[in-house]
């Protein structure tokens, strides 16, 4: 009697299966690669911002600070000349002391003493306790006994006799040879004397225009 020979099958052994593990620094160095982007975008941003911190701010132009009436020279017994092109005198004022004031461009004078020269009608001569002129001096004012004198000349061919201004405030206009006061001033040609409570007078026309109260003297050949 022959026997069946039964066999039994045994499943095959799985293969060991070996893991290999990184070196600490590669895994780190991986991680910085993985993050560095990141880290880069911050260092960037915090450039930007020292930057922005530290650069100094561009000022605007300063603005210049305002004159104080305070002089910037002073003269002492001084005589200031100017001459024209042709080397003529045209204007020369004296005085005890002056101060430039550089704010309004003025000179303030004590005891003025001024001798302005045009060359068709005359000269002038303006004398006064104080004055104040303009850069130019074509403005000139006149306080405290004030006087003003249009000496006599010959303006084509006609003789203009000298005419006489006396008043607490005298206003003189050089070159348009006017002189004009807002206080009581006395006007003296020849024997012919006015006095008005102010006056604007015009040298070119010959023309005085009083306001207020009025009085006038004549003299014997005051109304020709």
């Amino acid at each position: 009697m022959n026997s069946a020979r039964q066999s039994t099958l045994v499943p095959a052994a799985e293969p060991e299966v070996r893991r290999y593990v990184l070196p600490w620094y590669h895994r780190a160095l991986s991680a910085v690669s993985a993050y560095l982007p990141l880290l880069l975008m911050a260092l960037v941003a915090l450039a930007t911002w020292w930057l922005v911190k530290n650069t100094p701010v561009l000022q605007g132009a300063k603005t210049a600070a305002p004159l104080r009436h305070i002089p910037d020279y002073t003269m002492r017994n001084f005589k200031v000349q100017r001459f024209a092109a042709d080397g003529s005198l045209r204007l020369q004022i004296e005085g005890d002391e002056a101060r430039h004031y550089p704010d309004t461009d003025t000179l303030e004078i004590d005891h003025a003493r001024i001798r302005s020269i045009a060359p068709d009608t005359g000269v002038t001569l303006a004398t006064a306790n104080q004055a104040v002129s303009n850069g130019d001096a074509s403005e000139v004012q006149l306080t405290g006994q004030a006087h003003v004198v249009r000496e006599a000349s010959v303006v084509n061919g006609k003789t203009l006799e000298a005419i006489d201004f006396k008043s607490e405030f005298l206003h003189a206009f050089l070159q348009t040879e006017q002189v004009r006061s807002h206080l009581p001033v006395t006007i003296t040609r020849g024997t012919m004397q006015i006095q008005g409570a102010s006056m604007s007078y015009d040298n070119l026309d010959r023309v005085a225009q009083f306001k207020g109260r009025v009085k006038a003297t004549f003299g014997a050949d005051g109304l020709r």
